[in-house]
């Protein structure tokens, strides 16, 4: 299946330009699920896959329901221990969801197009309107934070005592909740490892959605930087809402024209890989079918760029010693490109067998590369948009040769 996610600045457009992607896929023939958060004129808003054109099915979120389904099943599930300490349930229609609901929520409902019960479908198109830009990179790189938080947490050799939790239970006269907990981490964790793999798959792209001006330029900036750390591609940027080129208003061409000087940056720098499409203003909100295939949005290819399957390499870097006394490299260097990265915004801790990332807003832990293991960081650089992080075989750990 081939994913398509669609973000931007907010204000953008990004809920728009999502549903006209795809109407362009199931144009082309391809049968397409579009997942939204938000209402789409026209588009039925059912919680479920419902037709709303020809091979194009729709699903609204509705975080609020997903909420109080989950914790209506958490506190049926820690029964015991609510009974226990005398707690009082809360009933479905006094909840109301927390912050950060709404991300759960997309996850879980990505997790059902993906691996879930709609996964069997048929759909060869999937597109996801994401949230804006800055909470969409977070919202993509939470699966793989939240797994690493459950193996921390709740790792799985400590299930090896089970068998002893009946006698623990005897003895204290209290019931253990340790095993409904195990149960509840590992569904969570294969939840959120099917969306892990849906986001790394190599057919799912990022497709930017943003009206020309500063503010969506410097977020755009930004935001190569996000997609590098967590190597991830965009196929298309969409500029949208574009202007005329010429009128006889002055206040109307100026307008033009600072739109014309930012696509002008935006060719510059993102079209020499990624495309840029301009849609034309409609002079009115897209609020039909036709003015969503009036914008001239490109259907997603049947795969596009895909993920970077390891954006980091090795490179070797001479030393202070000549490589080849007892079998080691004088200096290994651990590179990944990050464009639009400043020095000052940037932050590295070592630990153990991970290296803790801070790029501005965004933040990767990642594990060492095994080469990389038997060494001691010695430095890290930023030079020509590319940090490089320097190890230095620890003579200790390194295997010697004759």
């Amino acid at each position: 299946m081939r994913t398509v996610l669609v973000t931007g600045p907010g204000g953008a457009g990004r809920t728009t330009l999502a549903a006209a992607t795809a109407l362009a896929a199931a144009a082309g023939g391809r049968r397409t699920l579009l997942v939204s958060a938000e209402p789409i004129p026209g588009f039925p808003s059912g919680p479920e896959p419902t037709a709303a054109t020809d091979r194009l099915d729709h699903v609204r979120i509705d975080s609020g329901a997903h909420f109080r389904a989950e914790l209506t099943e958490l506190q049926q599930r820690a029964s015991g221990v609510l009974d226990l300490v005398g707690a009082g349930r809360l009933d479905g229609e006094e909840l109301t969801e927390l912050p950060g609901a709404p991300q759960l929520a997309l996850l879980h409902t990505l997790h059902r197009a993906a691996a879930g019960d709609w996964s069997t479908a048929g759909y060869d198109t999937l597109v996801v309107d994401l949230p804006p830009l800055d909470q969409a990179l977070a919202l993509l790189a939470l699966p793989e934070q939240l797994r690493r938080y459950l193996r921390r947490l709740l790792p799985a050799e400590r299930q090896a005592a089970r068998a002893l939790r009946p006698v623990l239970a005897q003895l204290a006269g209290v019931p253990m909740p340790a095993q409904w907990l195990y149960e509840a981490a590992a569904r969570k964790d294969e939840e959120l490892a099917a969306v892990q793999a849906l986001v790394e798959d190599g057919s799912t792209t990022l497709r930017l959605a943003a009206e020309p001006g500063p503010a969506a330029e410097d977020a755009l900036r930004t935001a190569r930087t996000g997609l590098a750390l967590y190597g991830l591609r965009a196929d298309l940027l969409v500029a949208n809402r574009v202007l005329p080129r010429h009128s006889s208003d002055p206040w109307f061409a100026d307008l033009a024209a600072q739109q014309e000087k930012c696509l002008g940056h935006w060719h510059e720098e993102w079209a020499p890989h990624v495309p840029v499409h301009e849609a034309a203003h409609l002079g009115r909100d897209p609020r039909t079918a036709d003015d969503l295939a009036a914008l001239a949005v490109p259907a997603p290819d049947e795969r596009g760029p895909g993920r970077v399957d390891d954006p980091w390499w090795i490179e070797e870097e001479p030393g202070e010693e000549e490589p080849g006394e007892e079998g080691r490299p004088a200096v290994l260097a651990w590179c990944l490109p990050l464009p639009g990265a400043v020095k000052e915004d940037l932050r590295l801790v070592r630990r153990g067998e991970e290296l803790l990332l801070t790029v501005g807003p965004f933040h990767r832990i990642v594990r060492v590369a095994s080469a990389l293991r038997r060494c001691t960081v010695s430095g890290a650089a930023l030079t020509d948009g590319v940090l490089r992080v320097r190890f230095t075989p620890d003579p200790a750990l390194w295997p010697r040769t004759p």
